[in-house]
């Protein structure tokens, strides 16, 4: 037989994951594909969990129309951390004979060789790839396993489309819409149960207009993919995001700002940030420190900003409704390196406050200068 495992958290499984499989099972004539959620994932430090019982049901829905498909509850009954590696053994040993693919997306087939053991993956089964979004570097990341493990990789044709286990979260979380990406009944699965939702949240929404709204939850998103490379759990990412923008309507009478004091010299445009960070902590309880000191600078920055500042500094810039001119060219620093968009992103602005006679406030130009110091 031709057996392929496709592994992961599926946390929640989407539509690209039931895509993906369905072009393994044509591709590779498949007579099964075991889908393989994971008890604990070595790879998802800090995303917004739910159980594994709920994601094994999760997959179930979503792969119920594909016939070749098995979920297998393997990886919680074996307990412990999922390696690939071990994972790779038991169905080794279950199917001596048969022909055993291992299926990955490009993201997973890009840090297959710092995994676990993975001469011992690869003693084992067949990689077989996708790429996801473009071709770009897929080929790259193919050569690079190809070359180091002298292995060969299948590729599926298939190119998988702009979705993310993180977004559907994101989405989740902030009672926003996410059925474009999940398959129906997963979408009413994780609505029945309220998977991922942060109730703490539910009246920021009503403070904004729509389209604020909209570039919120666009920030939000790009913090939840971006909080383990800055230290932050998806919750923290999330909450600062949501709530960054919170008094931006608000008129400093309002209730919800009795008692603010707003520092002396801070010009119109940046008051918002310091209002936020007192409505987040008075009205939405939020005592976290790092939130509240990011949501306090994410207009102006200041000198010697936190990784969280930094990345929802940015966030407010580059989420996707953004379309000024330079934007993709600061994207595409952002992906590699923060502080260099960082840096460059507030040279930009201080040059833009300069042409317009806008206030520089303070802050940014000491942003700015510590960057350049210490940079």
């Amino acid at each position: 037989m031709k057996i392929a495992i496709f592994g992961g958290a599926f946390n929640p499984v989407h539509r690209e994951h039931v895509n993906l499989a369905r072009a393994a099972v044509k591709e590779l004539s498949l007579d099964k594909i075991i889908i393989m959620p994971t008890a604990i994932s070595p790879h998802k430090h800090g995303a917004q969990n739910v159980d594994f019982f709920r994601r094994f049901e999760m997959c179930r829905l979503a792969f119920s129309s594909l016939p070749q498909a098995e979920v297998s509850n393997y990886e919680l009954t074996r307990g412990g951390v999922s390696y690939t590696c071990l994972t790779s053994s038991y169905f080794r040993s279950l199917y001596p004979s048969d022909e055993l693919y291992f299926l990955i997306g490009a993201d997973m087939l890009a840090s297959f060789p710092t995994w676990k053991n993975p001469q011992e993956i690869l003693r084992n089964l067949t990689l077989a790839a996708c790429a996801r979004e473009t071709t770009e570097k897929f080929d790259i990341y193919k050569q690079n396993v190809e070359k180091t493990f002298g292995t060969s990789v299948k590729t599926i044709s298939y190119v998988g489309h702009a979705v993310s286990s993180t977004r559907v979260r994101t989405l989740a979380a902030l009672g926003e819409d996410f059925s474009a990406y999940v398959e129906v009944p997963v979408c009413q699965y994780i609505k029945d149960n309220a998977l991922y939702y942060l109730p703490a949240l539910s009246g920021v929404k009503s403070l904004m207009s729509e389209k604020r709204w909209a570039h919120t939850v666009g920030v939000a998103i790009i913090c939840a993919e971006n909080a383990a490379r800055v230290g932050l759990s998806e919750e923290q990412a999330i909450t600062m995001a949501a709530l960054h923008d919170s008094a931006k309507y608000l008129d400093l009478s309002h209730p919800y700002l009795r008692g603010f004091v707003c520092p002396q010299g801070v010009p119109e445009p940046v008051v918002h940030q310091y209002a936020g960070a007192y409505v987040a902590e008075h009205i939405f309880g939020i005592t976290d420190k790092t939130i509240l000191g990011a949501i306090a600078c994410h207009t102006s920055g200041k000198a010697d900003m936190s990784p969280a500042e930094k990345l929802l500094f940015l966030a407010d810039v580059l989420e996707e409704s953004r379309t000024f001119e330079g934007v993709e060219e600061l994207r595409n620093m952002f992906k590699d390196d923060i502080d260099k968009c960082l840096k460059e992103q507030l040279k930009r602005q201080i040059k833009y406050l300069e042409s317009t006679g806008a206030p520089i406030f303070g802050q940014t130009k000491e942003a700015y200068d510590f960057l350049v110091k210490n940079g």
